[in-house]
């Protein structure tokens, strides 16, 4: 098969889909691969690390989409790539469709095969392709918030660690998956008091053996988030609902509750946010205020650290490449369920009901 790796286009993209190591192993299968010129050098591999590992480089975006027989990317493809995307071509990548009616259109017009990492999902419903981007965003959300907790950005003035003498800051995490357990512990390392809430209780038990005492669990309800975004200084948005817009947990009114200077990051703003008031950012404009409230919404954290954010990914998403160019994406799909649950838009047809859900459009079954 040929693979082709395009630079990432999106604003403040800096990671990219194949590091030299899943060159070297796709180039000992026999396959070939197309890097456009430029594509790793935001995560620090050069294309002569590429042509070492075996790859060739390309000058143009086009050449490697026109030329490849499946792309990897990270990000979804912004509108500038749309065309560039060719009826039965392969595209491995985040997609995030419950979030982008103008994206979804585009891939069932393209008549490609998306099929998208954040739904690969293992048989204990983990989802082993999110998984280590949850990581680094869960614990980025904690950077992130503590700095914009700074009143020259607004925030309310609070270290969150505190110092003898003065509280440390409060921090609410909403939802105990992986960005939410990985933002708390995060958070507890720096010494503040985190409350942790999910419907789970099964994730809070977890949470409850697992940290210190100065974390907390409760289960989540209308009543005690309310309860909560009074008296907490950085709230946490970290609700998945797999392949679906994220639920608004956190509704336009709630904000006159909050003390001006709390600061919200919402690491849900991929799959809509689970804030009414979250819209999505960039690193290059990161932060926007609402009713005296910060809210952080970059809906690529983890491109902010690109050489730890790309070898994460890559460490997992290989695997599943080799599988798809080993033996096509029809026999690695059925031979593999799990990749097969990846699986969003066919060749013109959605097949991954959530996505067809938020649209209200039909879903065909895979």
């Amino acid at each position: 098969m040929i693979v082709g790796v395009p630079k990432e286009i999106k604003n403040n993209e800096s990671r990219v889909g194949m590091t030299p190591a899943g060159v070297f192993e796709l180039v000992k299968n026999n396959h070939t691969v197309y890097v456009q010129s430029g594509a790793g050098e935001g995560s620090g591999f050069f294309n002569h690390d590429y042509q070492r590992a075996g790859a060739t480089i390309l000058d143009t975006i086009g050449q490697v989409y026109a030329m490849s027989d499946m792309i990897v990317k990270v990000k979804e493809p912004i509108a500038e790539e749309y065309g560039l995307i060719q009826k039965g071509q392969i595209v491995f990548t985040y997609f995030h469709f419950a979030s982008s009616e103008a994206l979804t259109k585009a891939m069932i017009e393209s008549k490609s095969i998306c099929i998208a990492y954040e739904t690969v999902e293992d048989e204990d419903g983990t989802l082993p392709l999110l998984t280590p981007m949850s990581e680094v965003a869960g614990r980025m959300a904690i950077q992130q918030g503590a700095k914009y907790l700074e009143k020259p950005v607004k925030g309310r003035g609070v270290l969150l660690g505190g110092v003898p003498g003065v509280a440390p800051g409060r921090v609410l995490v909403l939802g105990a998956g992986v960005v939410g357990i990985q933002a708390a512990k995060m958070a507890a390392g720096l010494g503040a008091h985190v409350t942790i809430l999910d419907i789970n209780m099964k994730r809070l038990r977890h949470v409850n053996d697992i940290m210190p005492p100065h974390v907390v669990t409760e289960f989540s309800n209308e009543f005690n988030i309310r309860k909560h975004i009074k008296t907490h200084d950085l709230i946490i948005g970290g609700v998945l609902l797999k392949g679906a817009k994220a639920p608004n947990l956190i509704t336009r009114d709630m904000l006159k509750d909050m003390r001006p200077g709390t600061v919200i990051v919402d690491v849900a703003v991929d799959q809509g946010g689970c804030v009414e008031t979250t819209r999505p950012t960039t690193h290059e404009s990161p932060t926007y205020i609402v009713d005296d409230v910060v809210h952080y919404c970059v809906a690529n954290m983890p491109g902010a650290v690109p050489y730890t954010s790309t070898v994460a990914l890559t460490n997992v998403t290989l695997p599943y490449v080799l599988k798809l160019a080993n033996t096509g994406w029809r026999t690695a799909c059925k031979l593999d369920k799990s990749l097969g649950k990846g699986l969003n838009i066919v060749e013109g047809d959605i097949v991954y009901k959530e996505i067809a859900k938020a649209f209200q459009f039909e879903p065909v079954l895979a």
